[in-house]
């Protein structure tokens, strides 16, 4: 049985405080002897990227693993197993050098972490940047895999969230500006030569946070292609790809925060909407394997021919050629408004509990926000939790507004395409 998201977040609190107490003094005592025999400033040559949980920053984290890169440094992951096919997407890290923990179970998570730091004592890591939000089960991780220097946020004169002395170079996270900035910052703070209090003292350009593009393969492309053209076959309908539009519907959202989720009413909706004012285009109704009951309903209850359920049709590989093929595609705050950031696709996002200033999609791409005065209601200080059972900021979303920025984005990806 599967470790539940809020079953990590009490095991986080309730052992990782005080392991994090434990282990402290031994870390600042290793790194008082370290620095002994220190030769003083060494960049980074074996670098280390910590992000456990979330599939859609291993692709924000993305430039700030290139910028990495272009100075020099050997680039390595350590991700969960369940979210291991996020990192290929861009292939920015080597295969043989993603390390993974599987959380589907307590004896599974113990053992693999356990593995991970012999391994990262085996690969001579000297560098470990911490990409999670002030987690203290990272935290350890970082401390404790043997690294030089250690990279992360640092709460400084803030309440909660205490992870105890694990870092070298402590980073201030700034709540005003994107994350994949802030995750930028990390970076410099990694390959400064002086120490700053707190890192990092510096101006990150828009410019910066630009995003590669993934390479697609032309058989991967046609086969995708084929398997579109064979479901609408049998589903009766007549469809040509480049001559009719492809629109991409992503009802649902992951589970780490069900208060992202747009209601399946206003999707199917949404669904009669765009067939009304494009009865011509397919649309297809995305989601995992996991999530074909859940993405049938919202086509049963649109009842539209053109509308069809692709849950489980592709798989994660597979994802970059779907997004080439398609026209616009509109989605929950989730994995796939950054997944679909590697493509040219044109998304329409929908931010509610969390908000686009700080994790919206640096693709092409719109986002919709209520801006309610409590929201956002989660951040790095609540763990991502909120008390919230009554999402208002997603139910304020019309289906009016989605539509205007579908057509929006339908009459771009047009104009693109010379159609």
């Amino acid at each position: 049985m599967s470790i539940s998201v809020n079953t990590m977040r009490a095991i986080d609190h309730w052992v990782g405080v005080p392991l994090c107490a434990v282990v402290s003094p031994v870390v600042v005592l290793v790194d008082g002897i370290k620095n002994i025999f220190s030769r003083g400033y060494e960049a980074p040559r074996k670098l280390l990227f910590i992000e456990l949980s979330e599939m859609g920053s291993a692709i924000l984290v993305d430039p700030a693993m290139r910028n990495a890169q272009a100075r020099g440094a050997e680039l390595f992951f350590l991700i969960f197993k369940s979210n291991r096919a996020s990192l290929t997407l861009l292939n920015t890290v080597k295969p043989e050098n993603i390390f993974t923990i599987d959380s589907s179970s307590l004896g599974g998570l113990i053992k693999d972490t356990l593995r991970f730091l012999v391994i990262a004592r085996k690969h001579r890591i000297d560098t470990v940047i911490d990409l999670e939000l002030f987690s203290r089960f990272t935290a350890l991780l970082t401390g404790l895999c043997g690294a030089r220097q250690r990279i992360g946020y640092h709460i400084f004169h803030g309440e909660g969230l205490w992870r105890g002395f694990m870092l070298t170079r402590k980073v201030h996270y700034n709540p005003h500006i994107h994350i994949t900035k802030n995750f930028l910052s990390l970076i410099h703070a990694a390959f400064a030569k002086e120490i700053e209090v707190p890192f990092s003292k510096i101006h990150i350009a828009d410019s910066e946070v630009r995003l590669e593009q993934a390479i697609i393969n032309p058989v991967a492309l046609n086969t995708v292609r084929e398997r579109i053209e064979k479901l609408s076959k049998d589903a009766g309908i007549e469809f040509t790809q480049g001559k009719q539009r492809l629109i991409l519907v992503n009802p649902n959202a992951s589970d780490l925060l069900p208060q992202r989720r747009w209601a399946q009413q206003r999707f199917s909706e949404l669904i009669q909407g765009l067939h009304q004012h494009f009865p011509a285009d397919l649309i297809l109704i995305t989601g995992s394997p996991a999530e074909f009951d859940y993405v049938e309903k919202v086509r049963v209850v649109a009842n539209v021919k053109n509308a069809l359920n692709f849950a489980g049709q592709v798989s994660f590989a597979e994802l970059p050629p779907l997004y080439t093929l398609s026209d616009v595609m509109v989605t929950n705050d989730s994995g796939p408004g950054h997944f679909s950031a590697v493509t040219p696709l044109r998304t329409v996002v929908l931010f509610g509990p969390e908000t686009p200033a700080l994790y919206g999609s640096v693709g092409n791409s719109i986002s919709i926000t209520a801006n309610l005065a409590c929201s956002p209601c989660v951040s790095a200080a609540n763990h991502r939790k909120t008390p919230c059972h009554d999402n208002v900021c997603m139910q304020a979303i019309t289906v009016s507004q989605v539509l205007e920025k579908m057509g929006h984005q339908l009459r771009e990806s047009d104009q693109a395409k010379a159609r």
